[in-house]
């Protein structure tokens, strides 16, 4: 297989799985706002189902919901026969997956759901299907075509499965009125959970604090950079308010601009009214921040007190860039 085949097979399962999404378009009907309205008023949970491939959608689909506000357990369609078929409790919602809505495990399942009582979603690619036939609400995912050069290898069909079962979500969350803080509470770790809920104050906490008074002379003022090794210091009034800031790019321009520099001061040289940022601020507001500006440092103030200085450094050593 030459290079050129290799590219344009790729570019042609990517066409064909984008359109197979462009399809769900017309498939978001009453049927999809009732299975989100249902979903939402059930009080239970959502038992997502499958076999196959489809059945590994199911696990993603749950742990989308589950992510998101809304609680979800998986349950395989052979293993649902055999004991799982337990986990469903009365106003829990069933929505089982299938391309083809009739293989023998599905079959031999819907029944006892029905048996149940709980109200049944299919989310189907064959609406003409048994599971079509017997759920309460059909979520159509038909595609024309797999990506897979036979037509037969799950493909398009499942990426058109995932792609509803995130609109399902996305759209319970917008009812739930689903906040970032409600996202960060089932997302404590990682870099993600630094993300949500780690704060500046967490950042510069081990920081070094430099400073001087407006009146420090350039060299002590060089020698406080220095020291302190975040390649600025701040520029501080008697009463604790911020002055100013000086940094090392404030140094080489000075230098640069061959200004003399006997009898200088550090409030001679510095930036006034710098970048401040608060100490509860959120970590990647922070972030936001120097990337806006296009800085490499911001000083931390509270009640106009000065309290210390982020350095870019500090996002990068937690992982947040």
């Amino acid at each position: 297989m030459s290079e050129q085949n290799i590219l344009s097979t790729a570019l042609k399962t990517i066409q064909l799985e984008s359109e197979s999404i462009a399809g769900l378009a017309n498939f978001i009907d009453d049927s999809f706002v009732k299975a989100v309205q249902l979903i939402h008023q059930s009080g239970g949970r959502v038992v997502v189902s499958g076999i196959g491939k489809s059945a590994i959608i199911a696990q993603k689909i749950v742990a989308t919901f589950n992510s998101t506000g809304t609680p979800g357990l998986y349950m395989h369609a052979a293993d649902a026969i055999h004991g799982d078929l337990g986990m469903i409790q009365p106003n829990d919602v069933v929505m089982v997956i299938s391309k083809s809505g009739g293989s023998p495990e599905i079959k031999v399942l819907v029944p006892f759901i029905r048996r149940f009582g709980n109200t049944l979603i299919g989310m189907v690619g064959n609406t003409e299907s048994y599971l079509a036939r017997q759920a309460d609400i059909v979520l159509n995912t038909s595609v024309s075509q797999e990506a897979c050069p036979n037509n037969l290898a799950p493909t398009s069909s499942t990426t058109a499965q995932m792609v509803m079962g995130d609109a399902l979500a996305v759209c319970l969350m917008k009812l739930k009125g689903f906040t970032g803080e409600d996202f960060a509470k089932y997302h404590p770790g990682g870099t993600l959970g630094k993300k949500l809920f780690m704060r500046v104050s967490d950042l510069i906490e081990e920081n070094p604090v430099p400073q001087v008074s407006p009146e420090t002379p350039l060299p002590e003022t060089v020698i406080e950079m220095t020291a302190k090794l975040l390649g600025a210091t701040a520029v501080v009034n008697p009463d604790g308010s911020l002055f100013g800031i000086i940094t090392d790019g404030d140094l080489r321009r000075m230098l640069a601009g061959k200004r003399p520099i006997t009898g200088l001061k550090a409030m001679d040289i510095c930036t006034r009214k710098p970048k401040q940022i608060a100490p509860d601020e959120l970590a990647v507001v922070a972030l936001d921040k120097l990337k806006a500006f296009d800085i490499t440092h911001l000083v931390v103030t509270e009640n106009e007190q000065y309290l210390g200085i982020l350095h870019i450094h500090n996002l990068v050593k937690e992982g947040l860039i």
